[in-house]
């Protein structure tokens, strides 16, 4: 009987105000799910923004809420999920800062498809080259989606792709071997770039310094890394913060065409 009048005291005591808030929890529980589900983290942010605001609003004008823990509730809740996805914040903070140029005459439109066939043939060849000879390499391929910082970071080159200059670049003694060469679109946009370290401490213990700066880089901002062990020879593919290893011919060319060709357009033409 005493609990049966707490529940009806709790009743009698609940207003609009209460039921207001329980909707405005409700609503950043759909809403923060839906974004994840759609993998959007900007709208995450303009999200949690607007829900520090209200929030704010709320304390100054009602004295009587401003220990009320439902208000704080759904800052806590997207505090927390922010905090718990923090690889892909970090990704989508970077990417609002990107070092975009574009090709001229339209970048991807105006190469042929020969051309691109011959890029993916010239990228393939480099890294089998170097992985035959235990050459320590680290491509990055990238739409315009690296940080600006990580590209000031080495020695831009603007240069056309070729198997005789990515190994020349990632010879022993090279000036730029130890960095990250970035390849943007159809060209070589810059060579002996540093990028971020992963913090996954699952990282296989005989992955090094390369590997750990590919997989970093591909955590905080969308490309993809190809990665040639020193000490091993082995090709590795990294994308969103996973591996591939012992990447031989056929993946190397299924992740070159992805690369070059995701952006299709859906009725299928090829560009031309």
């Amino acid at each position: 009987m005493e609990f049966l009048e707490r529940v009806k005291q709790i009743f009698i005591a609940f207003d609009v105000v209460d039921a207001l808030e329980i909707l405005l929890f409700a609503m950043a529980f759909y809403y923060v799910f839906r974004i994840f589900k759609s993998n959007n983290i900007r709208s995450l942010i303009a999200v949690f923004t607007l829900l520090v605001i209200a929030a704010g609003a709320v304390f100054v004008f009602n004295e009587k809420l401003r220990t009320d823990l439902f208000i704080v509730m759904p800052l806590v809740f997207v505090g927390v999920v922010m905090v718990v996805f923090n690889v892909e914040v970090k990704r989508d903070i970077l990417n609002m800062n990107t070092f975009n140029r574009p090709e001229k005459g339209g970048g991807q439109a105006t190469v042929a498809r020969d051309e691109v066939e011959r890029y993916i043939t010239e990228i393939i060849k480099a890294l089998q080259n170097l992985s035959k000879d235990n050459i320590g390499s680290l491509i990055i391929l990238a739409n315009d989606n690296v940080p600006s910082q990580v590209l000031e970071s080495g020695v831009l080159l603007d240069a056309k792709i070729s198997s005789q200059l990515i190994e020349g670049i990632f010879f022993p003694k090279a000036p730029l071997h130890d960095g990250a060469m970035i390849i943007n679109n159809y060209k070589i946009q810059a060579a002996g770039c540093f990028l971020p370290l992963t913090q996954n401490v699952n990282i296989p213990k005989e992955l090094g310094t390369r590997h750990r700066a590919g997989i970093g880089i591909t955590e905080t901002a969308d490309v993809i890394a190809l990665i040639v062990s020193e000490e091993t020879g082995i090709i590795t593919v990294a994308q969103r913060g996973k591996i591939s290893r012992y990447a031989d011919y056929d993946l190397l060319r299924k992740t070159l065409n992805e690369y070059y060709w995701k952006d299709l357009a859906a009725d299928g033409r090829k560009r031309v």
